[in-house]
């Protein structure tokens, strides 16, 4: 008998890098393909993409990718396509417009150049064995969609990130009526659903409500307000700009980032804002101070993002001075902390004026449900199985007791392990096998090139610094008494010279011991290396990453 499979290839508890495989018979429907974030110990790492392995094999094994869907315009749903897309045959693409141009924008940023159809709500494509329509739901970035997937076994509802705002910025409300008609009409075998706010057991606020807090953050300033905020909340950027122009002020967009969304959100009428209230970045100081109000990408303090540049006056045409202003409208990202906090103590230092979320929690609001949405959501729909996503494992748990506070058994909360395959027959549901799933790391143009033995070699030298050992050989000999000693990060070299004579001398002492094995030559060196490192550990306390070399000399 066939089964629909739903694979999970960005990982479960992971709250990023989300991708999700439907797979019935020979056919693949694919959901999202987004970036995730590395970890404090994922030294120099960039982003994390999903491992799309699993795709690949079953090519290999004669299925096909009927095609894909994408949500809305989140780097953790979108920006991984741009990597994993390349490597993989031409099938349609679909999305809202907004997150089909947002898409586009990063996927260029790659030369990647792929076609998304913009699709219009409640309009069925027929792709193989799967029915997909979009619906509306808010989120924090316009044109934020629910999917309702048909399939031979039933129907699935694909909710990721959302919330019930009731007076959103755009008026677009969640369309209960859809969710309702098909509860009522059809039913919902499975329904996944964003649990990622679910420890929050108050109502998410409107998105509205924080022009109140701009207002007031905004007024009286003496020089320019700078506000940093997440470069795709359009509906954010909307409200800053609409309390700016009411002020008298012209609009300046700093920022890759920010100035592509804009651009895009203007052409595409998802954001309101007249060509004559926005100045050219280059014109900054064609206008008095008080007149302007600038918005700036980097509100996570990431390194390189154009306010931090200017924060440090390193930013070709914004400077900020102590007369200005700087709004942190967006609460930091967990693993965010330290850049996120060193960009504020130092607009402090000098003696700026800032605000952010911590102390002026108005600023910002989640674009994720709370339990009560969570709730609401469920019981609008009724589906036989719950399956919550986009959340840790602590979420995931949290969604569970809300799942049985209201009727449902511990069985119809369907909570796999990560890479584990979901099935169903008829209605009723299975774990598969486990997917081998691994962290594919993006280190600059490298992608995969760095695993676990990378990582701990990078951690060691963040720790303890590293050595290099090189060892002449004289026509295939190595001379022991000429080695040389180059330390980063370990030890000052100028003071150590009896330190260094020291690992010279156990070097030579190990290479004679062991040369008697006649072993190859990477394999002796293995030896020494780890031989060396215990008697480092000895002497100083300390286990540096240990490289040595042979040179070849004349």
């Amino acid at each position: 008998m066939s089964k629909l499979r739903i694979i999970p290839l960005g990982g479960m508890g992971n709250v990023t890098r989300n991708m999700f495989i439907y797979e019935y018979e020979d056919e693949m429907l694919i959901v999202d393909c987004g970036i995730g974030f590395p970890e404090l110990n994922m030294q120099g790492v960039d982003l994390l993409i999903p491992d799309a392995t699993y795709v690949h094999d079953q090519l290999e094994q004669g299925k096909h990718i009927v095609g894909m869907f994408m949500t809305h315009g989140h780097d953790d749903h979108i920006a991984a396509a741009g990597y994993i897309l390349p490597e993989l045959p031409e099938f349609p693409i679909y999305a809202s417009p907004l997150t089909a141009a947002f898409a586009t924008q990063r996927m260029s940023d790659h030369h990647v150049d792929r076609e998304i159809t913009p699709v219009r709500d409640r309009e069925p494509v027929q792709l193989g064995y799967f029915s997909v329509e979009t619906i509306a739901t808010t989120h924090s970035v316009p044109d934020t969609k629910h999917l309702i997937i048909r399939t031979p076994e039933g129907v699935v509802y694909h909710g990721s990130d959302f919330k019930l705002d009731t007076n959103p910025i755009d008026g677009v409300l969640p369309d209960y009526d859809a969710i309702t008609a098909l509860a009522r009409d059809e039913g919902i075998l499975c329904m996944m659903v964003d649990c990622l706010r679910i420890e929050n057991s108050k109502l998410t606020l409107s998105e509205s409500t924080v022009k109140v807090a701009l207002e007031r953050e905004m007024a009286n300033v003496r020089g320019k307000i700078v506000i940093t905020l997440m470069s795709s909340h359009i509906h954010r950027i909307q409200q800053a700009v609409d309390v700016a122009v009411s002020m008298g002020r012209k609009i300046v967009f700093i920022g890759r980032s920010v100035e592509q969304n804009v651009e895009i959100a203007i052409l595409l009428k998802k954001l309101d804002l007249a060509k004559e209230h926005i100045i050219d970045k280059r014109r900054i100081e064609d206008y008095d101070s008080d007149k302007l109000c600038l918005i700036v990408a980097g509100s996570q303090g990431q390194e390189g993002s154009s306010l931090i540049r200017a924060i440090f006056g390193e930013h070709q045409v914004l400077h900020i001075d102590p007369a200005d202003k700087v709004i942190f409208s967006a609460d930091v990202i967990p693993g965010n902390e330290q850049p996120f906090y060193n960009a504020i103590d130092e607009l402090a230092r000098v003696g700026v004026d800032v605000v952010y979320p911590d102390i002026a929690h108005d600023l910002h609001v989640s674009g994720h449900a709370s339990a009560p949405e969570q709730k609401q959501l469920i019981e609008l729909a009724q589906p036989k199985y719950l399956f919550p996503i986009g959340g840790a494992y602590r979420h995931r748990k949290l969604f569970t007791d809300l799942a049985m506070s209201i009727g449902y058994d511990r069985q119809h909360v369907l909570l796999p392990e990560d890479g584990q395959v979901v099935q169903f027959e008829g209605d009723e549901y299975s774990r598969g096998e486990k997917v081998l799933l691994r962290d594919l790391m993006v280190d600059g143009k490298g992608i995969g090139d760095i695993g676990t033995v990378v990582l701990s070699d990078r951690k060691v030298m963040s720790q303890n610094g590293m050595i290099v050992l090189v060892i002449p050989k004289y026509k295939g000999e190595a001379d022991l008494s000429n080695i040389q000693v180059i330390s980063r990060g370990f030890i000052f070299m100028k003071h150590a010279d009896e330190f260094v004579e020291n690992i010279k001398k156990q070097t030579a002492e190990i290479m004679e011991e062991l040369k008697k094995s006649n072993e190859k030559e990477g394999d002796l060196l293995r030896r020494l290396e780890r031989r060396l490192a215990r008697r480092i550990d000895k002497m100083i306390g300390r286990a540096p990453l240990i490289l040595p070399v042979f040179m070849d000399v004349e």
